[in-house]
């Protein structure tokens, strides 16, 4: 029993070790821990994999379409009736059985068919390549995601000790009042006033703490654990400069982005796959020329053969002056009966009910497409670059601002506080400014995780990882 016990608890605790999500628990994970998690274990990216997989086999396969092909085949049968015997030219009685074998091989190869099998390999290629970009760019969309969700939890977590500091000082205000209240120094009015910001501030706090938790939630969502308990992330010191100005133009990020993001890439590919499918059907007009070959034998049991003297002369019959005939062995009629050869065929297109005409158009509407499809991700990525380019720049002169204003109303806030502690303002004067201070405190933060998000966007499209 001590053994089954012990059994079971190193087994359990095996277990324990090796869940992923547990694994969590025992340290705190970094953007790059994420990022990587995410890659390695996304249900989305693994079913990419399998398509690109896919692809890979249908390139091998057009490789080998190239090699000679070769069956071999294997028959027995039985047969009842007249059956001509090969040796005699006669007919065996029709109640006779007959047994009979064949075996054969044969092959070919394709010498000349417009280049359609080196063109398939060529096009296998290019998808197998498009097929690796749809994969990166799988990637890239699931590595902003997890970028975007771990500065949200910054954020809310910020904005946590933005509603704490603020509740800490109102508690302090609230001391302070039931004192003078108590002394007679102030109405109980005041203390009433300070009591309900108190509070709303405790309400603050706590939707401030629900946020942080969806925060979590949709993270650990994203890397799809079962669960987000135990699941903490790292706290990266962030630390803008204070004269923060942009670093890239919008041309050379477009320019960068051009020559690293996979979109393009992809639909570069998937013009050449179309441009040479295209080459696949006009290859259609040409004739095709094949070499076969063939290698066989049989066997029959009715078949027989010459009997031969020592001296190797025919035997015949003394009384009928016929010649005698014996058994022919089985090994002996594989051997005797082998025959082979080869051949050539051509095959030249003349009228297939205008399928091949049909089949060139289509793959030039199909090349006409995928040019279209590659002119649309440039304009498409020109516009994402323009896009996040404005949105970081509006970020920037928002945090800016932003910075400005908390300057502004930290030191609006120190003067009215020290009124309000000499009872030069009411407690509704003083909630007001210090609401002000909390409001504009958090369109800093929002301010500043906004714009290092964009950023970050902005180095990602230019071939950065993304790091904190």
């Amino acid at each position: 029993m001590n053994f089954i016990r012990w059994f079971v608890i190193l087994f359990t605790s095996g277990l324990l070790l090796y869940h992923p999500l547990l694994h969590s628990q025992e340290r705190l994970w970094t953007l790059e821990e994420c990022v990587r998690y995410a890659i390695e274990n996304n249900i989305q990216i693994r079913q990419q994999e399998l398509v690109t997989r896919y692809q890979g086999n249908i390139l091998q396969q057009s490789r080998f379409d190239l090699l000679p092909n070769l069956n071999a085949s294997a028959a027995h049968n039985y047969s009842y009736g007249r059956a001509l015997d090969e040796t005699t030219y006669g007919f065996a009685e029709e109640t006779e059985r007959i047994q009979s074998n064949s075996f054969s091989a044969a092959g070919g190869v394709t010498l000349f068919s417009g280049f359609q099998k080196t063109n398939s390999v060529r096009q296998s290629r290019y998808d197998l390549l498009a097929s690796k970009e749809d994969l990166q760019r799988i990637k890239n969309d699931i590595a902003l995601n997890i970028a975007l969700a771990y500065l949200q939890i910054l954020f809310s977590e910020e904005l946590v000790e933005v509603a704490r500091n603020q509740l800490d000082i109102t508690r302090l205000q609230a001391d302070r009042t039931r004192k003078l209240v108590s002394a007679g120094s102030l109405p109980q009015g005041s203390l009433l006033e300070i009591i309900a910001q108190e509070a709303a501030e405790e309400l603050q706090l706590v939707n401030s703490h629900n946020q942080l938790d969806i925060s979590y939630l949709n993270l650990v969502q994203l890397l799809e654990f079962d669960s987000v308990a135990g699941f903490r992330i790292v706290h990266p010191e962030i630390e803008l400069e204070a004269e923060q100005e942009l670093l890239y133009s919008v041309g050379e990020v477009f320019s960068e982005a051009m020559s690293f993001l996979p979109q393009i890439k992809s639909a570069e590919l998937q013009l050449k796959s179309s441009e040479t499918g295209w080459n696949i059907a006009r290859g259609l007009r040409y004739p095709s020329l094949t070499m076969n070959l063939y290698y066989g034998t049989r066997y029959s049991d009715i078949r027989q053969r010459l009997q031969i003297d020592n001296n190797g002369i025919p035997v015949t019959d003394p009384v009928t002056g016929f010649p005698v005939y014996e058994q022919y062995p089985f090994w002996d009629q594989l051997s005797d009966n082998i025959s082979y050869g080869f051949g050539f065929s051509l095959a030249i297109p003349v009228f297939n009910n205008w399928r091949i005409n049909t089949a060139i158009s289509q793959s030039r509407i199909g090349v006409m497409n995928s040019q279209l499809a590659l002119e649309n991700a440039h304009k498409q990525l020109l516009r994402e670059v323009q896009q996040k380019f404005a949105d970081a720049l509006a970020a920037l002169k928002k945090y800016k601002a932003s910075q400005e204003a908390v300057s502004s109303m930290e030191e609006s806030f120190r003067y009215t506080e020290q009124k309000f502690n000499v009872g030069m303002v009411t407690p509704v004067e003083y909630n007001t400014s210090k609401n002000l201070l909390a409001r504009t405190l958090s369109d800093l933060l929002q301010a500043k995780y906004e714009y290092v998000f964009k950023i970050k966007v902005l180095e990602f499209y230019m071939g950065q990882p993304l790091k904190l």
